[in-house]
């Protein structure tokens, strides 16, 4: 079983002692985590134990309850906060309920009432968690909406109104089974209205309705055995997004949509035309094949309707047009700055899987495979790496060119150098990390003296997000920040005490600390004891 964690915040060292011995924490479905005895201290030890629940007095010294809670609510919004006053004053209640307060406590309180809290604060965090954690319910919620999820996801992807890197995700999360094809190609089918004859009876019309239903059954029927596909109502009418691999043709593809046509006149005695698109190399790209695909519904009026409508008869295509594309250079880019080899393989092969879907005269081909090198001697100048590796004239890219027909070599060669740059670039950014954190170093030990010292200050400095900051700085040194600023500091300390004979007070404001008292706090907890005792010892 597990326990919810609690941390206990009071300046008199008894209460804290009392309180811990006589409640029964397991039973409460709580386990005591830690103590403080006062608020500064309290916030070190809750970014350390995460506690669920803050007990804590409303006067301490350094920093006192209700500030506390003020820091809790800003930076871990969920912990429970119970406050103890031995004050029965309307303002300090006041402030705790704008504070969110979990419970405000009068002083002196029994067992039997603090058991009964807890006990409350525990049903409140088992119905939180049961809300967060009940993966049944959750699941049938999503699978009911799953369908009209589904549906907007597919209408905005043929839109264009699904960023790049999210169209991979989204199609595994909803079941939609079109990725690791060649091509996709989209096809949009329209119903063409039938005249109802004068005195036909409503009812008939109303069953025109449900037309558009059975003509969706009935594609789907066709097309499964043979196509892995998806099917959608979208604006321009039922739309297919079909992935063309190793199994199937779009020639088959088209004719099998042909051949639907014919039947669904035949079963259901009603008139479809098929609109189908031009093919999309990338699925993020398979919302310009639908608007193909509308454009072709729309020669309608110049071939007539029931059956299928292919753009590419109707609009010339241009089949030499083989080009690397913005978008296919940042793609690359970041395989090669954030990526793994598996990636960075797929990505250069289907980069260059774009030649087979082109029939270009040898020298496009030769320009295609020079804007690949072209953006990776790019990059390999942005980081200042040696461009031998590309350019010598044994074994480079001069003569990868000339072997124009082995194009399985020059991938190969390609990923070769694109994973042996991000080797590189990974080598660099742990050496940059350790540089940064180095000066982070450089910049505390200049610094500590200010009160006022923070990491927001040391990041604005170093130009990082203060989480990113706070990752590497504990990976680096093995303590968290204030750690080491309080070693800093106390290590300065130890130093004026041995070396000076300057008081208490004027040591502590030297090392960064406003209050003598709390300075003498931390001192004492580290060294056993106080500054004073040590210095003449």
């Amino acid at each position: 079983m597990s326990y919810y964690r609690i941390l206990l915040a009071d300046d008199e060292e008894e209460v804290r002692k009392a309180i811990i011995r006589k409640i029964d924490w397991e039973s409460l479905g709580f386990e005591v985590a830690g103590d403080a005895d006062n608020g500064e201290e309290a916030l070190e030890k809750i970014e350390q134990l995460k506690p669920d629940v803050v007990m804590t007095d409303i006067r301490m010294p350094y920093m006192d309850g209700l500030t506390l809670t003020a820091r809790i609510r800003q930076k871990y919004p969920s912990i429970k906060v119970l406050i103890f006053s031995g004050y029965d004053d309307f303002e300090y209640a006041q402030q705790a309920i704008k504070l969110n307060v979990s419970e405000y406590i009068l002083k002196p309180v029994n067992v039997e009432e603090l058991t009964e809290i807890l006990s409350r604060v525990r049903e409140s965090l088992d119905e939180e968690i049961e809300q967060r954690r009940n993966v049944r319910l959750l699941r049938e919620s999503y699978l009911g909406s799953l369908p009209i999820l589904r549906e907007l996801f597919l209408n905005d992807l043929v839109r264009g109104n699904v960023p790049d890197e999210e169209v991979a995700s989204k199609l595994e999360e909803y079941e939609i089974d079109i990725l690791g094809a060649r091509k996709w190609l989209a096809a949009v089918i329209s119903v063409e209205p039938e005249e109802r004859a004068e005195g036909q009876p409503l009812s008939r019309e109303q069953e025109q309705k449900l037309i558009p239903i059975s003509v969706r059954q009935l594609v789907e029927d066709n097309l499964r055995e043979y196509f892995r596909f998806t099917i959608f109502n979208s604006t321009g009418g039922i739309t297919i997004l079909t992935a063309i691999d190793e199994r199937n043709t779009q020639t088959s593809f088209i004719d099998l949509l042909g051949d639907i046509c014919k039947e669904i006149r035949r079963i259901l005695e009603v008139t479809v035309t098929i609109g189908v698109g031009h093919s999309s190399l990338q699925p993020e790209r398979v919302g310009e094949s639908y608007q193909s695909a509308m454009d072709a519904l729309g020669y309608k009026a110049i071939v007539g309707t029931g059956g299928t409508i292919y753009i590419n008869d109707m609009e010339p295509v241009s089949r030499g047009k083989l080009q690397l594309e913005e978008k296919d250079e940042l793609e690359l880019t970041a395989a090669i700055k954030f990526g793994t080899p598996e990636s960075i393989e797929t990505v250069v092969r289907e980069l260059m899987a774009r030649m087979d879907d082109v029939k270009a005269h040898a020298r496009q081909y030769q320009v295609y495979r020079l804007s690949l090198v072209n953006c990776v001697t790019r990059l390999m100048q942005q980081y200042d790496m040696d461009l031998c590796q590309i350019f010598d004239t044994d074994d480079g890219v001069m003569k990868r060119m000339d072997s124009g027909q082995q194009r399985e070599e020059f991938t190969m060669w390609l990923t070769q150098v694109a994973c042996q740059m991000n080797e590189a670039i990974n080598r660099r950014r742990d050496t940059t990390n350790r540089q940064v954190i180095e000066e982070a170093r450089q910049y505390i030990q200049e610094h500590y003296p200010d009160p006022d010292l923070s990491v927001e200050m040391i990041c604005r400095q170093l130009h990082m997000s203060p989480a990113y900051f706070s990752t590497m700085f504990r990976k680096e040194t093995g303590k968290t920040y204030v750690a080491y600023l309080t070693e800093v500091r106390l290590n300065k300390a130890v130093e004026l005490l041995n070396e000076t004979n300057d008081k208490t007070y004027v040591i502590a404001r030297k090392v960064g600390y406003q209050e003598q008292n709390y300075f003498s706090y931390v001192f004492k907890k580290k060294y056993g004891v106080s500054p004073t005792k040590f210095r003449s010892g």
